[in-house]
């Protein structure tokens, strides 16, 4: 039996139904039926009733009329609109408030979770600073390339096209386990043991690659175009020295005319001939006034560490630089002239004198005099280590004080021709550095000054002469200099001959120093200078607390000290109207370097005085940073090339200034971390290895901070920017890394472990070797 396939009709209003149902043809025309989707539907109870109301007849029509049909409906529409409008509004309602939380909560995702913009394509340095730094970084060994190869040699240089190295592997011939090492401490211990240099009381700078970038910077400015031009300006006149200093003809064919003219202002030399006998005191003052020359003893300005008052600046007296060569006797505790230095010495002297036009007969008796009084007055000069222990350093004495204890030396006359105008009286404190060579040097003076039968031949004099000689052979020609060589190389310390330009550079610097720290400041570019400042430190602050500290007072103090720190450039420079006024009594001869330089002298007793009346600043020269009350002071001579520049990419200039700032910062700040011993590696070596792996991650974090800031930075050889970075920071080791000796490792091994640490390298860096992977693991 088929079934029936017919769709089951599903009406939408509820009618009655009848047992038979009309003719089509007397159907009533459809009317329009009110379609709403939100009118219910009418109950069948409901709607019976009505029907029967309307047609009470037994049989009701189930198609009622037309207009009683329209009537119900309307009727119906009436009764439910109320309804209807009130589910419309509260529909309305629910919509709305929907759609203004959805607002409020896309506002508040995108305030936690801001878009980020995808950084613009890298573009290539183009600039002539970063295509020397380009040639500088293609002779680095590339970090990613061989990682595990801690004791391989990664500085390189070209020669001919072919890359060589400095013919140095680290643990050359010794196997790659810590016991290994123990043979190669020996030698770092006896370093760390020698006597630190030093030059008026403070350590001298011998970080040679970056005063060599620093010197070079400054040739850079007093060479350029702008120096050339005409005119009379502070800065024209200091570039027209530097010039009159290069050009050596008029120097070497003026001879020794210019000193013996010089000589003859003093008053005559009874070496040279006629010598009015001028007063002992006199000439003195003159010479430290006007010539910056001190033969019996270095004055100074300084502070004194002792001063709990502040930053106070004291006249500070010291002993001199003796041109005899001395020894000291650790068994007497007194200096002697080393007598088998004497005779060079002799003939140093006499080849000096020879020069200055005087013969061997008519100066022999002069020389023997000035070697006689030499070595007397030495014998109570010590070195620095000796006076240390002794208490010797800074010893407080008023100057009417001192004239008691030292009258052969008119005190008060000596200081105020030194510090003019700066007014001095003998109320006033000096520091002594070695008091017991002071009063004895009053005494060896006094008895010269009574030997009677030496009056005529003037030894004091002729000592005085000699130390103004010493002071201005920069200045004479070529012959002068080399006998001084000669003499240096017997004495077996003789040193690389210094070329002409960095020794004209460091005079310009004695006389100019204000007007070249203005020119360098133009060309650092000062604000990129002074943003990396701000992020090194602030690198630090965040990287400090998380350091493990054996000592909780110490971490107290330390941390406290450096967030009481506020970081800054150097910014302590004169207008140009002010350099100007400065030096407008200032007169520069193009083709007279002699004249010139006596002129600097005089200017140096000029930069002297203003160490009274100022802060704190940083000498021109200065390439590391110094505390300054709660200030830490960054000298402009740090940011230089290859070491910085404003058009370089920021990966380079992090890479390489970056981790020297933060060491220079640990250094200064936390100078005995990392003093235990680790396994075989002595302390040095420890704090080495310390210093250097938080300065590379001190300057890595402020260098990805910086990207967040501003996401573009410029490429250079192709290279990404934290492969870029980690270059600059392995070439700018091999460069300039002062404590290079003290690392057990190659500065790549400290790369391969950042990388182990990280996710910033292209590859996963794993070392098949167990030693090696010893090592990554302890470090």
């Amino acid at each position: 039996m088929a079934k029936n396939t017919a769709e089951p009709q599903i009406d939408c209003e509820l009618q009655p139904q009848s047992d038979a149902l009309p003719e089509p043809h007397l159907l009533p025309k459809p009317q329009p039926q009110f379609k709403n989707l939100f009118l219910p539907k009418a109950q069948p109870q409901l709607q019976s009733d009505l029907l029967s109301e309307t047609h009470p007849q037994p049989h009701p029509n189930p198609f009622p009329e037309p207009q009683h049909q329209a009537e119900e409906e309307q009727h119906q529409a009436e009764e439910w609109k109320p309804q209807i409008w009130k589910r419309h509004h509260i529909l309305l309602l629910l919509l709305g408030s929907s759609f203004c939380l959805s607002i409020l909560g896309l506002i508040y995702f995108f305030h936690q979770h801001p878009p980020v913009e995808k950084p613009p394509a890298s573009t290539p340095c183009t600039s002539p600073a970063c295509q020397r730094v380009a040639t500088r970084l293609a002779v680095t060994v590339d970090p990613f390339a061989n990682p595990c190869d801690y004791f391989l040699d990664t500085c390189g240089y070209k020669d001919g096209g072919s890359l060589y190295f400095r013919g140095r592997q680290r643990g050359k011939n010794v196997p790659l386990h810590l016991q290994g090492l123990k043979s190669r401490v020996t030698g770092l211990e006896k370093e760390l043991g020698r006597q630190t240099d030093r030059r008026d009381g403070a350590p001298v700078n011998r970080m040679s690659a970056r005063v060599d970038a620093l010197l070079l910077a400054l040739r850079d400015v007093l060479e350029s175009e702008d120096c050339s031009s005409p005119g009379d300006s502070a800065k024209q006149k200091a570039c027209r020295f530097y010039r009159s200093c290069m050009d050596i003809g008029p120097t070497e064919n003026a001879g020794p005319e210019p000193f013996l003219w010089l000589v003859h202002q003093l008053g005559g030399w009874a070496v040279s001939g006629p010598w009015n006998q001028t007063d002992f005191n006199s000439t003195l003052h003159l010479l430290m006034r006007d010539y910056a020359t001190f033969p019996f003893f270095n004055v100074y300005v300084g502070k004194d560490p002792n001063d709990t008052q502040g930053d106070k600046m004291y006249i500070q007296i010291d002993q001199p630089d003796f041109q005899i060569p001395i020894e000291w006797s650790n068994k007497t505790l007194k200096s002697k002239a080393n007598t088998q230095i004497l005779r060079p010495f002799l003939a140093s002297c006499q080849k000096l004198l020879d020069l200055l036009g005087f013969p061997f007969s008519s100066t022999s008796i002069h020389v023997g005099l000035f070697i006689s009084l030499s070595s007397e007055l030495a014998v109570e000069a010590s070195p620095l280590a000796h006076r240390l222990e002794r208490g010797l350093l800074y010893q407080r004495l008023t100057i009417k004080e001192l004239q008691t204890l030292a009258p052969a030396i008119d005190w008060l006359g000596c200081l105020r021709a030194t510090f003019h105008p700066h007014p001095v009286s003998q109320s006033d404190h000096v520091l002594l550095h070695n008091l017991p060579y002071i009063i004895h040097m009053s005494r060896v003076i006094s008895k010269w000054l009574d030997k009677h039968e030496l009056s005529n031949s003037g030894p004091l004099h002729t000592f005085m002469v000699f130390s103004l000689l010493h002071t201005v052979i920069p200045a004479l020609d070529s012959r002068f200099a080399q006998t001084e060589k000669k003499f240096s190389s017997a004495l077996g310390t003789e040193e690389e001959d210094v070329p002409r330009w960095k020794q004209c550079v460091l005079q310009t610097e004695k006389g100019f120093d204000m007007i070249l720290t203005h020119l360098l400041r133009e060309t650092i570019g000062p604000i990129e200078a002074e943003e990396m400042v701000q992020n090194i430190f602030s690198s630090i602050k965040s990287k400090l607390p998380d350091v493990i500290w054996t000592d909780e007072d110490s971490r107290i103090s330390v941390l406290n000290e450096i967030w009481s720190l506020t970081p800054r450039l150097e910014n302590n420079t004169f207008s140009v109207a002010e350099l100007n006024q400065l030096y407008s009594k200032v007169t520069i001869h193009e083709h007279n370097f002699f004249s010139n330089y006596i002129q600097t002298l005089s200017l140096q007793q000029k930069r002297r005085n203003k160490l009274f009346s100022q802060s704190e600043r940083a000498d021109i020269l200065s390439i590391t940073p110094f505390l300054s009350r709660n200030e830490l002071i960054f000298p402009i001579g740090m940011f230089v090339q290859p070491l910085f520049h404003p058009t370089y990419p920021r990966a380079v200039n992090f890479g390489v200034l970056g981790t020297l700032m933060a060491k220079d910062i640990l250094q200064l700040l936390l100078p005995n971390k990392g003093r235990g011993r680790v396994g075989a590696l002595t302390p040095r070596q420890h704090q080495e290895m310390w210093m250097q792996y938080s300065a590379l991650q001190v300057a890595l974090q402020a260098y990805k901070e910086s990207l967040k800031k501003y996401p573009w930075d410029f490429t250079l050889s192709g290279l990404s920017h934290i492969h870029l970075f980690l270059t600059s920071f392995i070439r700018i080791n091999c460069d300039t890394d002062l404590y290079n000796e003290f690392m057990p490792f190659e500065h790549s091994f400290l790369v391969t472990v950042i990388c182990g640490k990280s996710d910033l390298c292209p590859t996963t860096f794993t070392c098949q070797g167990k030693p090696q992977r010893h090592f990554l693991q302890m470090c």
